[in-house]
């Protein structure tokens, strides 16, 4: 049975964090101090720790830093409310494995140990590519030329689906088929909303549009 560390000092969040994760069937241990933290860390085998940055005592920041000088391996997932790039940057230069901005998704977050978990094992993830942007689609993880890119639940099932067809138009109500599968009723103007907000995030290019065809990603170069 997986054991996970979750580093948290929000005593609510904490605690439903620790009982969701724990109904998954996983030995949590809870701390709330960055000092203390480290010290569990180096005497306990755990397989992911979930790490909040802004800690009394020692900071997240400093603690991932001191795990990975020590040569403590173990994947590291930030859970923190600093979601400016320069502090994304930041944590995953110190070694972080994955970055999830609050508020935190506790079915997302589940999904993003389990990908930490299969790669730690050496198995493959469920992964799409194209160009630059990857798409891991069991962890709930898009990159940009390896750098981590939030996504809302909608963007991501509209950035999946076209990853899965790249390089062949999508319909706007194919699209809006994949949504209605989560939210039953999408206003008209959602799909246009998730594409304007992942040519934000993706850079304009990304995603070709059509009249009376739809959506696209990839081309003959990607």
């Amino acid at each position: 049975m997986p054991r996970l560390l979750v580093a948290e000092d929000d005593a609510a969040l904490g605690s439903a964090m620790k009982r969701a994760l724990e109904l998954d069937g996983y030995v949590v241990d809870l701390f709330a101090r960055g000092d203390d933290v480290l010290e569990a860390a180096s005497v306990n085998d755990y397989d992911v720790i979930l790490l909040d940055l802004g800690m009394p005592r020692m900071g997240g920041l400093e603690v991932l830093r001191q795990l990975r000088a020590d040569g403590n391996a173990t994947p590291v997932i930030i859970v923190t409310a600093f979601d400016r790039t320069r502090q994304r940057v930041a944590g995953l230069d110190a070694g972080a494995d994955d970055y999830v901005v609050k508020p935190v998704d506790l079915e997302e977050l589940a999904a993003r140990i389990r990908s930490q978990l299969r790669r730690k094992d050496g198995r493959p993830a469920d992964s799409m590519s194209v160009g630059e942007v990857t798409l891991d689609v069991s962890g709930h993880v898009a990159t940009l030329g390896g750098d981590p890119v939030a996504l809302t639940a909608k963007e991501f099932r509209v950035l999946a689906l076209l990853m899965r067809r790249a390089r062949r138009f999508v319909s706007k109500a194919d699209l809006e088929g994949e949504l209605y599968d989560q939210d039953h009723w999408v206003e008209s103007n959602t799909v246009e909303v998730a594409i304007s907000a992942l040519r934000r995030k993706f850079g304009r290019d990304f995603i070709r549009t059509a009249r009376g065809l739809g959506y696209m990603v990839g081309g003959p170069d990607t």
